[in-house]
């Protein structure tokens, strides 16, 4: 490539007498090449290496001290603008929506939005031009922060005289804070005292062995860290226990509530008791949920909103005017759970001289006590008065539990059940119910009576469209076709095959109560002809016919003639072959070639006639 100097190209060449001096302003590494000068009395070369300049490091990366959720921006500048790898603890930095590299120029920032605990670590530049890399650390602070949830209004806690407390405060700060319980300006410190002071790394806890009535007052807390401080005061009220001896006892549930009740305490506390206080909770949870603001009166209650196939537990407190008791036990672990809704889509679905099978489909709703079987019960027309059913057959006959006789009641969910055993001619009513572990459903019925007596249904055969027309199957192939039928009871079954008995040996038939299959594993052309089906109930006949054609390739046309040869043409004459593989002939295909390379080529495709002219022959060949 010609090195063309100008105003504003870096090339310059300098001229001095016989020299000539090549000059490259701002070397770059994309200027390293083999340069050369050409005159009429020769040629000169020479090759350029560029290398970068020694890098160095104008600002290096400094240690940085973030509070919890502010920005931090990690900066560091070098002397050449070369791209560079951020790590942390040993790993490469990922972009992501907080975590943002900025190259620009020789500046080079990492942006972390949003500060958490885990961004705190050593962070490490490496440009890529240089083996010393840049070195700082990220130290993630959280001002304390004390968690008052749990307490009653005003922060109050109340201990029972002689009980043991142990208030758990949790708290929370980066690095953990220091904690300091006080009381009228005297710190409480931690050891084994009565009362004593506990720290943990989420929690800051005040333990008092053996409440005594002197221990009432205001307690304060102080969290204090390098981020910032924290205080809370807390009042403890002391009070004579009510006692609650048994636990609630859990008599009924439903799909999503309960009904409890429970003993008054055998001890009022010396103020007469003004009502009572219920809880709950998961049975895997250990958080109990207040489910009355208003006081209850009763020793009964009906906690409602619950998640059906969850285990609860419930809890009672009693309230007198000096305050509240302890909890009672908990009741014994209950599920909530709904009976299913009931079965849909009762039907007939046969019946014979001697018995019944009815039909449905499952419950619309399950619910989380699942399906565990079935009741269906019938009972003869005439038992008691019966009343009918309305239109969409809900509410059907309204007889007595001892007339109706139980079928079954198993664990099976199979939608289907038949009553056997029943006289002939004789009619019935049947209702069926769904199962499962809270018990029975509503009642399905059937909306009317129904006779035990077999219905004759005349025969019927549906014949695919496909086999309306011949079926048509190559030599070889496999023939497996359906015939569905209709009719009751089941019907008699006789094949042919024009007319005469079907070779089970060659060919399998297989009936079932809905339809007959002819299978053929390789179909020969033997196998071609006329089926005809039969299909018998009682003195009703039906009959249906199917062509099935087999067939194959047909052989080689017969006695190709040269009727005559003229310029570049030729006419053909021929005749069809012998055997046309149990089809019609739909075309010829003529192929010529040179006798020299014997390659043939078609030249017509799908030629219907049995003569041809062949034209554009090569003269001589």
């Amino acid at each position: 490539e010609e090195i063309v100097p100008g105003p504003k190209s870096r090339y310059r060449i300098k001229v001095e007498g016989k020299k000539h001096t090549l000059i490259i302003e701002g070397a770059t590494k994309a200027d390293s090449a083999e340069y050369s000068v050409m005159t009429t009395g020769g040629q000169s070369s020479a090759k350029l290496s560029v290398d970068l300049r020694p890098l160095k490091i104008t600002t290096p990366l400094t240690d940085q001290t973030v509070k919890l959720g502010k920005e931090v921006c990690l900066k560091c500048e070098i002397s050449e603008n070369v791209p560079g790898k951020w790590t942390k603890n040993g790993l490469p930095v990922q972009e992501g929506e907080r975590l943002k590299v900025v190259h620009k120029g020789r500046i080079h920032k990492l942006v972390i939005a949003n500060a958490l605990i885990e961004d705190e670590g050593e962070y490490v530049f490496t440009p890529d031009a240089i083996t010393v890399p840049l070195v700082c650390q990220i130290h993630v602070i959280d001002p304390p922060k004390i968690i008052l949830d749990g307490l009653e209004a005003d922060n109050t806690v109340t201990v029972i005289a002689g009980s043991k407390l142990r208030l758990e405060i949790p708290v929370t700060g980066e690095p953990p804070p220091k904690a300091i319980w006080s009381r009228a300006d005297k710190a409480i410190m931690e050891g084994s005292g009565r009362i004593r002071a506990e720290s943990y790394p989420d929690s800051s806890t005040l333990v008092i062995d053996v409440a005594e009535r002197d221990d009432s007052g205001v307690y304060n807390i102080n969290l204090k860290n390098e981020a910032g401080e924290a205080h809370a005061s807390i009042k403890l009220r002391l009070w004579i226990s009510l006692i609650l001896r048994l636990a609630p006892n859990v008599t009924e549930v439903g799909d999503d509530w309960c009904i409890m009740n429970w003993e008054p305490p055998v001890y009022d506390g010396g103020s007469p008791i003004l009502g009572y206080f219920i809880e709950r909770k998961k049975k895997q949870s250990s958080r109990w949920m207040r489910l009355n603001f208003d006081l209850c009166k009763e020793t009964t209650f009906e906690p409602k909103k619950m998640i059906e196939g969850v285990a609860y537990e419930v809890r009672i407190f009693a309230v007198n005017a000096i305050g509240i008791s302890k909890p009672s036990m908990p009741s014994k672990p209950f599920v909530p759970l709904a009976v299913t809704s009931p079965p849909t889509l009762l039907a007939v679905d046969s019946v014979t001289d001697s018995s019944v099978t009815m039909k449905w489909r499952p419950p619309d709703q399950i619910g989380a006590a699942g399906l565990s079987g079935y009741v269906l019960e019938y009972c003869f027309e005439g038992s008691t008065s019966a009343k009918q059913s309305n239109e969409n057959g809900e509410a059907a006959n309204d007889l007595p539990a001892e007339d109706w006789s139980l079928q079954t009641q198993t664990g099976s969910t199979r939608p289907k059940f038949t009553i056997t055993g029943l006289p002939t001619d004789a009619k019935i009513f049947v209702r069926v119910k769904a199962i499962n572990a809270a018990g029975a459903s509503e009642t399905k019925y059937y909306s009317q009576p129904i006779l035990v007596k077999e219905i004759i249904e005349p025969p019927k055969i549906r014949i695919p469209r496909h086999l309306k027309q011949t079926y048509i199957r190559r030599v070889g192939e496999a023939v497996n076709l359906v015939i569905p039928f209709q009719g009751k009871p089941r019907p008699e079954l006789t094949w042919k095959k024009d007319g005469a008995e079907i070779d089970k040996n060659q060919i399998n038939i297989r009936n079932s109560e809905t339809d007959t299959i002819i299978f053929i594993r390789k179909a020969e052309r033997s196998h071609s002809g006329k089926y005809d089906l039969e299909v018998k109930v009682d003195k009703y006949v039906e009959n249906a016919s199917i062509d099935i054609q087999i067939v194959d390739r047909p052989g080689p046309p017969q006695a190709v003639t040269i009727e005559d040869v003229w310029g570049e043409n030729v006419a053909l004459t021929w005749t069809p072959p012998k055997d046309d593989g149990n089809a019609a002939i739909t075309g010829y295909t003529i192929q010529k070639a040179d006798k020299k390379s014997m390659e043939w080529f078609a030249v017509i495709e799908h030629y219907h006639r049995t003569n041809a002219t062949i034209t554009e022959l090569v003269i001589g060949n």
